[in-house]
């Protein structure tokens, strides 16, 4: 497993996700999205949900990060150890839950999940954090990456127009645990600032795998650029 995470340094990891009711919100789909971002020079994906997990396990030849969202609480993300061992059967060889300071779903902490995932399936997890104090405890309690996913979707955070390149530098410079820049990066100079602020890999979604925000992306241009004409 050191060896997957060596696969992934200093490399992109492209998350290929869609929102449920969406036209690309099918397994299949998101086995070809994954593909194709592989022949684009991806070495790593980020799928959600188990079918899509397993059908790009089956597919890919690729480190996986793999989650499960679930539910209408803080904590969706991979929220139980359940849905973590759920993840890690479905072919994740890292999975990804969250790991912030809010209470689980299930009652257990994050150390006691990150154990049991270890202890149960042998595969790695990654933290998904939104503070400097939460990826700092985070890696205490076990984890094997520590994602900056999390920084502005949380309560207690803000959420800024890129990505948290402060949250990225400060983690690297105060643990051990190899740094996963993720979140609002949406340029390639933006993964290339990530990369230099220290982040060990960098995570990109929205701006390679989601059409549709990145269509409002330009027709939101062209309507403002046309307005001032």
């Amino acid at each position: 497993m050191n060896a997957l995470v060596d696969q992934l340094r200093h490399r992109l990891v492209v998350s290929c996700q869609a929102y449920p009711g969406e036209p690309m919100r099918d397994p299949d789909t998101m086995r070809r999205v994954a593909l194709a971002t592989a022949r684009g020079g991806a070495a790593g994906i980020r799928a959600q949900g188990l079918a899509d997990i397993a059908a790009i396990r089956e597919a890919v030849d690729l480190p996986l990060i793999g989650l499960w969202k679930d539910g209408d609480d803080d904590v969706f993300i991979t929220p139980t150890l359940e849905h973590a061992l759920a993840v890690a059967d479905a072919g994740a060889h890292v999975v990804a839950l969250d790991g912030t300071s809010r209470p689980r779903p299930d009652g257990r902490t994050l150390a006691e999940t990150i154990a049991a995932v270890h202890e149960r399936t042998g595969a790695l997890v990654m933290a998904d954090c939104s503070t400097f104090d939460e990826g700092v405890a985070a890696a205490a309690a076990g984890a094997d990456l520590v994602g900056t996913t999390l920084s502005g979707y949380t309560a207690y955070t803000t959420k800024g127009d890129g990505p948290d390149l402060d949250l990225v530098a400060r983690l690297a410079a105060a643990i051990d645990v190899p740094v996963v820049a993720e979140g609002r990066i949406h340029t390639p100079e933006q993964a290339a600032q990530a990369l230099r602020a220290g982040g060990w890999t960098v995570v990109v979604g929205t701006a390679i795998t989601h059409p549709s925000t990145i269509t409002g992306w330009f027709a939101s241009a062209v309507e403002e650029a046309a307005s001032c004409r």
